[in-house]
């Protein structure tokens, strides 16, 4: 392999060449051979996948048809009925901690139930813009690397450059990113288990304004602190930090009325926990806002049903690829041929296209043959469709 360098007569950007004979038939064959083992995996993969996700799909729809016929709606966030025990309730209210979140570096202090620390660094940051192209029987990669200055949250490790002179990141930060969780969260007189304060992610940045300069070598400007002696002008390893927070607990002047969140959990004396369902899965629902309990269950069934088709669709590419991988060996064995090799490549697609289809609408079937065998009858009726088209299309030969 041989290599050509040319540089653009700019320290922040050069562009590379990259030359290799063509692979013969021989090398071309063994590489297919390996793309044919790693399409049998990918469309094996996909079988489970479409498998196990109708089972999961329906599953789950049935857990919330359970939950829905057995909530109870509280009456009071304030008083705890013992009535309820074990029960899966639904409540909405404010979001309340025991003590603020603080951080004492910088002087930030709130009442919430996530601080998240942000801290990024000004680093050289590697762009790349590739083609090939066939050259004189040789393969050849043209590669334009170009380097720009941007604010990163993790550590660009300049060793993997292509060019590292000039372009030369610190190794660390010597400020960290961090996120606080406050120990106890509450809805009125409930705790909320882990499961569900994990739940609260809606953050916010931070409003600085009303903040000083926490030290003598950082300065405040807008929403960020800057370890930077000019942060207008800042250098490579210049640290800027940001704070968002999640759940506002209790009114603040600055940022308003504390949030609001809609629960669906079991109760067990002041806590709410995770419901567990005859079908099997844990119902320890949080929405932001407050909501009905039909649009909390609305709104988890549409999600379930977003979920469901994304894995089918992701079931369905899977099968396609492994399908293209596992027969690329026609293409290449005529891939010498132009015109041979475009019809086998159209023909594959369209083989590829038509036989993943079919199979995977028989495997989501079978998914559903315990739960719904009507519904199973029909797909895997439909299942035949993608083939009787394909047929449909071939010409019939001609009578002798």
């Amino acid at each position: 392999m041989s290599r050509n360098f040319s540089d653009t007569g700019s320290r922040k950007e050069h562009v590379k060449i990259t030359s290799e004979p063509k692979p013969g038939f021989l090398e071309r064959l063994s590489e297919t051979s390996g793309g044919m083992l790693i399409g049998l995996v990918t469309f094996l993969l996909a079988f489970y996948l479409l498998f196990t996700n109708e089972g999961r799909a329906l599953r789950t729809a049935k857990s919330l048809e359970e939950g829905l016929s057995l909530v109870v709606p509280l009456d009071s966030i304030h008083s705890i009925s013992q009535q309820n025990e074990g029960r899966l309730v639904h409540l909405a209210g404010a979001l309340s901690t025991s003590k603020p979140l603080f951080d004492p570096s910088y002087g930030v202090s709130i009442k919430a139930v996530k601080l998240k620390r942000n801290v990024e660094m000004y680093q050289w940051v590697e762009h790349e813009d590739s083609k090939e192209y066939e050259e004189n029987g040789e393969i050849k990669k043209e590669t334009k690397y170009s380097y720009d200055t941007e604010w990163k949250s993790e550590v660009v490790n300049s060793r993997n450059f292509d060019r590292e002179i000039g372009h030369k990141n610190p190794s660390a930060m010597a400020v960290e990113s961090f996120t606080a969780v406050s120990p106890n969260v509450q809805v009125g007189s409930f705790v909320l288990s882990k499961g569900l304060v994990d739940k609260i992610d809606d953050f916010k940045q931070l409003s600085l304004s009303h903040l000083e300069d926490p030290h003598a070598d950082v300065t405040r400007r807008g929403d960020y602190f800057y370890h930077s002696d000019n942060p207008r002008r800042p250098e490579v390893g210049d640290l800027r930090v940001s704070f968002f927070y999640a759940g506002l607990s209790g009114d603040d002047p600055h940022l308003g009325s504390a949030a609001k969140v809609t629960v669906i959990a079991r109760q067990r004396g002041d806590q709410l926990v995770p419901y567990h369902t005859k079908p099997g899965d844990v119902l320890e629902i949080l929405y932001p806002g407050e909501l009905s309990v039909e649009e909390v269950f609305q709104k988890e069934q549409e999600s379930n049903t977003m979920k469901t088709w994304a894995l089918r669709g992701a079931g369905w590419l899977s099968m396609f690829v492994g399908i293209s991988l596992m027969t690329r060996i026609f293409y290449t064995l005529v891939d010498w041929f132009p015109v041979v090799r475009d019809l086998v490549n159209v023909g594959l697609k369209a083989f590829a296209v038509c036989v993943a289809s079919s199979l995977s609408l028989l495997t989501i079937s079978v998914g559903w043959l315990f739960y719904r065998p009507l519904w199973a009858l029909l797909l895997a009726l439909l299942s035949i469709v993608p083939i009787l088209v394909a047929r449909s299309r071939v010409p019939p030969k001609k009578q002798q």
